[in-house]
């Protein structure tokens, strides 16, 4: 056992020397759980019957590198363990351990289904699994990134509720505006909330008007700042192909230098960002009937338009999201 551990010493430390083979190495292998207790002792062994103080330290550097990449490891196959046990349950592993779901675990996960190159069914599943691991975890950060607003919203909109006079409160929506603050969020909160008080018999006339002058201020300022995402949603509801449309919203994903011209626009947004604006304006649209919610975006609400945004909306969520 000696030499064999001998060999693998040599090996990490000469022929594959970085964290990186490590890892590969280690998922790789079907006995190192067996080798573990033998590796760690060997090299202790050598370290303390070695003369040479740099040879030593060496050892003793390696040795506790090592180590932590192995205990990395080990915290990546017990996750794994977990899914691969209650496949069923991922929505709740991920919620309760989304910070276990770190780059390197899913590095480490498709390491090990390449592993498994002698068996194609175990590695199919092993994939799945992953892929599976990824769509969970992109839901729940979206889910949670979604929350956050709809919290940072609710704070807003009682803040602005709150203020001592309805002058007051549109100037915060006027401040909230230029400091670029006034999201997707917010001001569907607000169309909401005016919405349901005019149609409300219980709310007292005072706060319809109050609310009613809310939505309009809120209204303006999206008037004199369009968000780009609905411009490049009105370039996008242009396109009847289906494939076309499918690459013109990924190329509204792709980062990249962004121009704004009279006649060309190269704009890109986040799929959350692109996905938040379409749910505004169908929502808005389907509370006030009234297509008001901003000028520039009049045109987009008539129920055509809102069913050809509804499947826009299904396609950002089904394929970006």
């Amino acid at each position: 056992m000696a030499r064999v551990c001998d060999k693998l010493i040599d090996v990490f430390m000469v022929d594959k020397p970085t964290p990186t083979d490590w890892r590969k190495l280690l998922a790789f292998s079907k006995e190192w759980n067996n080798l573990r207790p033998h590796f760690y002792k060997r090299s202790q062994e050598r370290a303390d019957s070695e003369d040479d103080p740099g040879k030593k330290h060496n050892l003793l550097r390696f040795a506790r590198k090592f180590k932590e990449i192995d205990e990395d490891i080990q915290r990546h196959n017990e996750l794994l363990g977990v899914i691969k046990k209650e496949p069923s349950e991922l929505s709740e592993v991920v919620a309760k351990r989304r910070k276990d779901f770190t780059k390197e675990f899913f590095v480490h996960l498709f390491t090990v289904a390449q592993s498994y190159h002698d068996n194609p069914s175990e590695q199919n599943a092993l994939a799945k699994l992953g892929n599976d691991c990824v769509a969970a975890v992109q839901a729940y950060d979206s889910a949670t990134e979604n929350m956050e607003a709809l919290n940072a919203a609710e704070i807003k909109l009682q803040d602005i509720i709150n203020s001592p006079s309805l002058d007051a409160a549109c100037k915060k929506i006027d401040d909230l505006a230029e400091k670029n603050k006034l999201d997707s969020a917010l001001v569907l909160m607000i169309t909401k909330a005016w919405s349901a008080a005019k149609e409300s018999n219980m709310t007292k006339d005072e706060v319809k008007d109050v609310l009613y002058h809310l939505y309009k201020t809120s209204v303006a300022n999206l008037q004199r700042n369009v968000p780009k995402e609905i411009r490049i949603l009105k370039y996008l509801l242009t396109i009847e192909d289906r494939e076309e449309r499918l690459c013109a919203l990924n190329d509204a994903f792709t980062q990249g230098e962004e121009l704004e011209g009279k006649d060309v626009d190269s704009l890109y947004t986040t799929p959350e960002k692109l996905y938040s604006w379409i749910k505004v304006m169908v929502d808005a649209y389907h509370l006030s009937q009234e297509g008001t919610l901003m000028r520039e975006a009049r045109d987009l609400m008539n129920p055509k338009i809102i069913k050809k945004m509804e499947e826009l909306k299904k396609v950002v969520k089904d394929h970006f999201m």
